[in-house]
């Protein structure tokens, strides 16, 4: 899985941001179609979404992440619901199209949300983003190794074969010729 250092290039926040562009079209097109308590939760709703994800990515801990990212889902299934409740209405058959669109991406955030939750909880990150037993055993052992070589590196004698090489130079903290 592809790691991402912005919230805003993970397909699940560009999911729900396209959504919520869908929501505002649908209110600047059939908006008057609409009660005004039903516009306001559905633009709640579907804000929710991209916000909460961004959120999320954000905290320090694990359980915080999944926490926020299963907020973004539920509001997922909130703007689902409600486009699904007033989806048949005769009236608003003009904007039938639009609540499909916004239907489907929905159920696209969602399963993408759903994916990124499983993951989470089965990486080798764990609450709170700390790694797991496995993962830090080996991260442990890359550390001792790469100690036991900075200091074999150092200590190495000015006629070993290895004495000029760039590493021995570095790890002895020299300047590269020409430097």
């Amino acid at each position: 899985m592809p790691k991402y250092q912005h919230f805003e290039n993970t397909p699940s926040w560009q999911e729900a941001a396209r959504l919520y562009n869908r929501v505002l079209d649908l209110f600047e097109t059939h908006g008057g179609r609409l009660p005004p308590g039903f516009r306001n939760q559905l633009d709640r709703a579907a804000l929710s979404m991209s916000n909460n994800i961004a959120e999320g990515f954000d905290r320090r801990t694990t359980a915080e992440l999944e926490q926020f990212l299963g907020t973004a889902r539920g509001s997922a299934s909130e703007v689902r619901s409600m486009c699904l409740v007033v989806h048949r209405r005769p009236g608003l058959a003009p904007a039938a199209a639009s609540l499909r669109s916004i239907i489907a991406s929905a159920e696209s955030c969602a399963r993408q949300l759903t994916a990124w939750m499983a993951s989470v909880a089965a990486g080798p990150v764990q609450r709170p983003r700390t790694l797991t037993l496995e993962a830090r055993q080996q991260r442990r052992v890359k550390q001792t190794a790469a100690v036991y070589r900075l200091r074999f590196l150092r200590g190495l004698k000015p006629d070993h074969p290895l004495y000029h090489s760039p590493e021995a130079r570095a790890a002895r903290g020299e300047a590269e010729a020409g430097e």
